[in-house]
């Protein structure tokens, strides 16, 4: 089962509210979810995101993928920097001139 962190839209008419959630990627935009990590409110000056950081990072090492809003999302509000560091560089790749190399 390939499981995705998305988008779901709550709210009335004109009014869009949008949760995160982690749901079967099968299954239709607003089905039914596994589980519930956050909420987005586009209408608030500035948007406001709320994310439950120890289950977003849960799913995420089960193996889960973002969608592109989420992600998107994520690294403007700066949640993405938290959750998932960057990839530390490997070794002998530094910036700095490596011993052996001529300038």
């Amino acid at each position: 089962m390939a499981v995705r962190i998305r988008l779901t839209r709550t709210g009335s008419k004109k009014r869009p509210f949008y949760r995160f959630v982690v749901i079967d990627s099968r299954v239709q935009r607003d089905g039914g979810f596994l589980d519930l990590v956050g909420h987005y409110n586009p209408l608030a000056k500035p948007f406001a995101i709320t994310v439950d950081e120890a289950k977003l990072t849960g799913w995420l090492g089960k193996g889960a993928t973002m969608s592109d809003g989420v992600r998107s999302l994520l690294k403007r509000n700066g949640t993405l920097a938290r959750v998932r560091p960057a990839p530390a560089k490997p070794a002998g790749q530094d910036e700095e001139a490596r011993p052996g190399a001529e300038a």
